[in-house]
């Protein structure tokens, strides 16, 4: 009923997701980031309906633009970062909603920190994270506008209660698991990033 697709792309080897229905060939791209030629080969075989957005910098909406151009579709991100994003939505990604993809229904998760407008995407035993959460700890802290305080709130309070064996899929970088990474939460706190 699920199928990712995940692409390298960019000089700092963003993970792009596409998130397709398998019985409607309906998809999402998550983080249309760099290479829009690459992307959009990448969705030849599907419905493409939205490009969702983890979070306004630069290196995650690098070829957004030009994505929506070629497929029509809409572009979202949370309001808090369309202005870093410097697009702006079609329409606003809003915490507690849930994106019809064909019969998947992929919940929007508002997790502050890394940016005020940092959102993550969930499917049973998926997290689509993007720079929130990593292996091995939370995303940087250290730019205007980000909080470590919230984002290990956002860690704590909404990913965290997820199941042990969901899937981490991370902006950059290899995945991991809710399971794996729980055990470590006091020792991010205490090293403060």
């Amino acid at each position: 009923m699920l199928r990712i697709r995940e692409l390298v792309v960019g000089p700092l080897e963003n993970n792009v997701y596409v998130v397709a229905c398998a019985r409607t060939d309906k998809a999402v791209i998550i983080d249309a980031a760099a290479e829009a030629e690459r992307i959009e080969a990448a969705v030849s075989d599907v419905e493409p309906v939205a490009i969702l957005t983890t979070h306004g910098h630069h290196d995650h909406v690098g070829a957004a633009v030009e994505v929506r151009r070629r497929l029509a579709v809409p572009f979202r991100i949370h309001r808090a970062d369309s202005a870093a994003a410097g697009i702006s939505p079609d329409l606003a990604l809003e915490d507690g909603e849930e994106v019809d993809v064909g019969e998947l229904r992929l919940g929007v998760v508002h997790t502050p920190g890394h940016t005020p407008g940092s959102t993550c995407f969930t499917l049973p035993g998926h997290l689509f994270s993007g720079d929130t959460l990593f292996p091995g700890g939370p995303g940087a802290t250290g730019r205007p506008g980000s909080s470590f305080e919230l984002i290990i709130e956002s860690i704590r309070d909404r990913l965290m209660t997820l199941p042990d064996d969901t899937l981490v899929h991370p902006g950059h970088g290899r995945g991991t698991t809710i399971g794996t990474e729980r055990p470590h939460l006091p020792e991010w706190i205490a090293r403060g990033w």
